[in-house]
């Protein structure tokens, strides 16, 4: 009988892995990275659940690193099978996946240097040659095309959310499940709408906004109110923006801005190699996303494309006024920790956070009120102003998602709810509850269900639990 593995975004934003096993295949539902507290980071340090070399197919919904970012590990480990998603994922994939194992060096290099890790020598997660040889291994398939996989017949659906991004249709032994992946909106001003769900026998949903309905204010004036103001007295505007979405639909709303006179006419600097790169990527896949051409043009007009470290650091010493987006969207690396470093003791400057602040980073450290962000070893005060937008989310909301899932013929047999911190999983469960009279649960990491029991039982029964671990077991190294 066919089982589902509940392997990572359980009780958490991050660390999305489910795994498939049917018929005497094992296919592993995306292979993300644990970001965050330090208690799921080090879970990226354990070895896997299974084998590497026992999953014979991994099939990826998108490409940010909470859904992509273990792949390298996994296949230095013994993965040896082909890994599957759109094509607009490979190509951010590429990208973002060189640029982690890169990452993790940079760290490791510094952490011997400055002596500020335990391990001797410390050592990277991965390296950006593990990071390559992972992104040999892609295949790349078009929406709607339905691939069989040995054991299963798998159909891409798009999501919106941001370039490639899929729902996956999978049919496993006559059961049909849909995971959602991250559920785009559909008033994002860049990407198109989600497809609608028809329905499934088992429906796993993202829940990460489950308990928040997006503020009707417009982002577009929010963020011009706030440049304007910061920038007239000569101030910097700092921008933490996810390098492949954020950007592309932050230097959107700056071009409308400066287009209108809405916003004064300083230097906007899009701070980001991954993202001016990402840009050439979204211009070969028009079919994905809003913008006619000339729009496309006049986005990244807008910016000066900084690509150097050299330039990057020129930034910091020119002062304002200026509007400065650079990545990483929580703060967690990048570029934009020398600049927050720099202007972020200023009151006459402001930090916006444009976006979702997972727990136990920087971001969320910001929006919850600290004013002293650790930095390179170095205490850093934030006395600037610190916004927060939710508003530019490119996830649906909680009043969204259930719209989405009311499109249904009938109610999945099973429904369960991950992608979410715990109250935002909990509280989408009570709406669907209440709305839909839909039964949903939030699984436990580790625990397993008999999908076969499931098609057999119906939508009364208990769910069909075969076993659940606890909190996977933290192994650095």
């Amino acid at each position: 009988m066919p089982t589902l593995r509940f392997l990572g975004a359980t009780d958490t934003v991050t660390g999305s892995r489910y795994l498939l096993d049917s018929g005497g295949q094992r296919i592993l539902v995306d292979c993300g990275l644990f970001q965050g507290f330090k208690r799921l980071r080090e879970c990226n340090w354990a070895p896997f659940p299974v084998p590497p070399s026992s999953i014979d197919a991994v099939v990826i919904t998108h490409a940010h690193l909470d859904h992509t970012g273990y792949l390298p590990a996994l296949v230095r480990d013994g993965f040896r099978g082909r890994i599957h998603s759109t094509a607009g994922t490979v190509e951010l994939a590429r990208l973002i996946l060189t640029d982690s194992g890169r990452l993790q060096e940079e760290q490791a290099g510094y952490a011997e240097r400055h002596r500020t890790s335990r391990h001797r020598p410390p050592k990277p997660l991965y390296t950006e040659e593990d990071a390559r040889s992972a992104i040999e291994r892609f295949t790349a398939h078009r929406f709607d095309e339905q691939i069989d996989l040995g054991g299963a017949v798998l159909t891409f659906v798009p999501a919106g959310h941001i370039l490639g991004a899929a729902q996956l249709e999978l049919i496993v032994d006559g059961v049909a499940l849909r995971f959602t992946g991250d559920l785009g909106r559909v008033d994002d001003p860049l990407m198109r709408p989600p497809r609608s769900f028809g329905g499934a026998d088992v429906l796993i949903s993202e829940s990460t906004y489950g308990d928040r309905i997006h503020p009707r204010e417009d982002p577009e004036a929010a963020l011009g109110e706030i440049i304007t103001r910061i920038c007239r007295r000569g101030g910097v505007v700092i921008v933490p923006s996810f390098a492949i979405g954020r950007s592309e639909s932050l230097l959107l709303h700056l071009s409308r801005l400066r287009a209108s006179g809405a916003i004064p006419d300083v230097p906007i600097y899009l701070n980001s190699p991954m993202a001016v790169d990402a840009s050439e990527i979204y211009a070969r896949f028009p079919e994905e996303h809003r913008l006619t051409p000339p729009e496309f043009d006049a986005m990244y007009r807008t910016a000066t494309l900084v690509r150097t470290v050299d330039e990057s650091k020129m930034i910091n010493l020119r002062g304002g006024p200026a509007v400065i987006v650079s990545a990483s969207g929580m703060l967690e690396g990048g570029r934009v920790l020398h600049h927050v470093a720099a202007y972020g003791d200023d009151p006459g400057n402001a930090i916006v956070l444009t976006g979702f602040q997972a727990g136990g980073t920087r971001g969320a450290a910001l929006q919850r009120g600290e004013r002293s962000l650790r930095i390179y070893g170095r205490d850093i005060p934030i006395r600037a102003e610190v916004h927060s937008l939710d508003m530019m989310s490119a996830h649906a909301d909680a009043r969204q998602l259930v719209e989405w899932m009311s499109g249904a013929e009938r109610p999945p047999l099973r429904t369960f709810l991950t992608h979410g911190e715990p109250i935002a999983s909990d509280a989408l469960r009570v709406r669907i509850k209440r709305t839909l009279g839909w039964t949903a649960r939030v699984p436990e990491f580790g625990e397993t269900v008999d999908l076969g029991r499931i098609a057999g039982v119906g939508a009364s029964a208990t769910p069909a639990t075969v076993g659940a671990g606890g909190a996977p077991r933290p192994h650095p190294s």
